[in-house]
């Protein structure tokens, strides 16, 4: 799915590189690696797990933090800036980009 609107949803699987401090470098998208160009902005929410009825045994981890990356992102040190938010949902290993928008 390429995103050609001003706000996109998309939730697709990406690949991050993150640097040794943890934060994003760089991430593959549609086969192209989209570089960090400012410092990202990271969040957590809570899950609504009373509405999932999960259930899980103790020690099983955290099942209910949503982990979130706001990051701007160019293609080359001339292209245009893009704003990728990554999302990776509770006990998941695979970031997903939930949307993409134009500029900052």
């Amino acid at each position: 799915m390429t995103a050609v609107a001003n706000d996109t949803a998309l939730d697709v699987a990406v690949d991050v590189r993150f640097t040794q401090a943890g934060t994003p470098l760089a991430v593959r998208h549609e086969g192209r690696i989209w570089a960090v160009a400012a410092d990202p902005v990271h969040w957590f929410t809570r899950d609504a797990w009373w509405d999932t009825r999960r259930t899980a045994s103790v020690g099983s981890g955290d099942l209910v933090s949503i982990e979130y990356w706001r990051i701007q992102v160019r293609l080359g040190s001339s292209s245009a800036l893009r704003t990728f938010t990554l999302r990776r949902n509770p006990l998941a290993t695979q970031w997903l980009l939930e949307d993409i928008s134009d500029g900052g």
